[in-house]
């Protein structure tokens, strides 16, 4: 997904119009279908049996808490806030920022939504000493679970930050995204997603960066080193 836009810049942000964002849009649709008409219930509930199963190793249990604790949406933000704060990159911090809010805000009122509750099954492996950082919650009869809000920021940041990225480390920018999938792995683990929410939040994460990205011209940050 690599290329050149007609701006020059260089990364994976499409155009809103092109046949990508179509597919995109497409199967977030088709996810959201399914998870308000619950249709992958049966499938995720048996996933989450087997997921259960894999707990026990202490190091790994732990290790996931970790990993989820990391989602959480005041360290992304945080992140925002420090590039915002520095001139250098205002540019980006805002967009970023900006787009994390957004995420959660539309994550959260969608999972009201949709009704698509969290998995029956407690984890029941080691656990750090610790409260669990909450989600963003709004008041709803039924709290749901699609599409998850820590994938949803974990692909956002992924997605701006790699494509900052790109240019000064065109070998090494593709690491930043392995931060959404140990997120999202790590939801799954800890039985707080289902494999439907966890994809349906990539999805929705990767459309509302290229939005922000295309809209708040994501590529502007690029002028400094070409001039």
């Amino acid at each position: 997904m690599v290329s050149r836009g007609a701006a020059g810049e260089a990364g994976w942000v499409f155009d809103i119009r092109s046949r990508t964002f179509l597919l995109l849009a497409v199967s977030f649709l088709v996810l959201l279908y399914l998870a308000s008409a619950k249709v992958t219930a049966g499938p995720d509930a048996s996933f989450e049996g087997f997921m259960k199963g894999l707990s026990g190793n202490t190091a790994v249990d732990l290790g996931m808490q970790v990993l989820t604790e990391i989602g959480w949406v005041l360290y992304p933000i945080l992140v925002a806030i420090v590039l915002f704060i520095n001139r250098g990159t205002r540019r980006l911090g805002l967009i970023l920022l900006l787009s994390l809010l957004i995420g959660t805000i539309a994550s959260a009122y969608l999972r009201c939504y949709t009704g698509y509750e969290k998995p029956d099954l407690n984890f029941t492996g080691a656990k750090l000493p610790l409260t669990s950082g909450a989600d963003v919650e709004i008041p709803c009869q039924t709290y749901g679970t699609f599409p998850a809000g820590h994938t949803v920021r974990s692909t956002i940041f992924a997605f701006i930050v790699g494509y900052s990225l790109s240019r000064r480390f065109p070998r090494g920018w593709h690491l930043v995204w392995l931060y959404p999938v140990l997120v999202s792995l790590s939801r799954l683990y800890l039985l707080q997603e289902y494999p439907t929410t966890v994809v349906g939040g990539a999805v929705l994460g990767l459309i509302l960066a290229d939005v922000m990205a295309k809209k708040l011209k994501l590529h502007l940050i690029f002028e400094k080193l070409e001039a």
